[in-house]
């Protein structure tokens, strides 16, 4: 990769999902998207970035991804886009210094307002993190069994909604939101994710993250790690 600047100016955040990816350098200007899905390679998508981003400048970069990153790096391929994945290196390919994390963790860390927070994203998948007094600690929850051979994320993933309708959903997401709740012990729970916007109601305690949550994630990564918030560099889904 490109030799790491701890405090760029300008910061790429790029947020990855099964549907879109959506991109904005730094904490404030427009969002831009475009489609992604079963068929988008790295190299597709950067080429789609190149041409989103045209003359705007950066200094580095934050990518959230939607699958498991350990060290910085891309550890399996996603399961809801193309192949190629591991092993690509985005510092060589966009020519600046790149922090990946997992995406669940990087709206996370936007939506973070300290104490205890689970944070779960509810879209294509769902992703699941915590962040524990400051410390960021992205989880696989989202795939441990729930019932009937199903995992949560089949519960309440985008399949799980267009199966068992929206009704249903909602209130497996409202028990899933109890469950994790009382078992982690936390202050707070955001929900993020293009489906928390279905929710009808909230549960006290509960609130929903901003839009912006996770372009606010990837430069806190640059500009916070270490201090206010602590990124582990060495466990399943960190980045930084």
């Amino acid at each position: 990769m490109a030799a790491t600047n701890p405090t760029p100016k300008h910061i790429l955040v790029l947020d990855v999902g099964g549907t879109h990816v959506k991109l904005r350098v730094d904490g404030s200007g427009t969002i831009r998207k475009f489609v992604s899905g079963p068929d988008m390679t790295p190299a597709s998508m950067l080429s789609q970035i190149g041409e989103l981003v045209g003359s705007l400048k950066f200094d580095a970069v934050s990518i959230g991804y939607p699958g498991v990153v350990v060290g910085g790096r891309i550890a399996a391929e996603p399961v809801n886009l193309g192949p190629g994945w591991v092993g690509f290196d985005f510092g060589k390919a966009l020519g600046k210094p790149v922090k990946l994390i997992n995406d669940a963790a990087m709206q996370a860390i936007g939506s973070y307002a300290g104490g205890r927070m689970l944070f779960m994203g509810l879209g294509t998948g769902l992703g699941v993190t915590l962040i524990i007094d400051g410390v960021v600690e992205p989880t696989e929850l989202g795939h441990l069994p729930y019932k009937r051979d199903k995992s949560y994320e089949d519960y309440v993933g985008e399949r799980g909604r267009k199966a068992r309708g929206n009704k249903k959903w909602r209130n497996t997401v409202a028990e899933i939101i109890e469950h994790l709740r009382m078992a982690l012990g936390v202050d707070y729970v955001v929900l993020g994710g293009g489906n928390a916007v279905r929710l009808k109601s909230l549960p006290a305690g509960v609130r929903l993250g901003g839009n912006s949550n996770a372009f606010d994630g990837g430069v806190r990564l640059w500009r916070q790690a270490g201090g206010p918030l602590k990124v582990p560099s060495r466990r399943r889904g960190s980045g930084a």
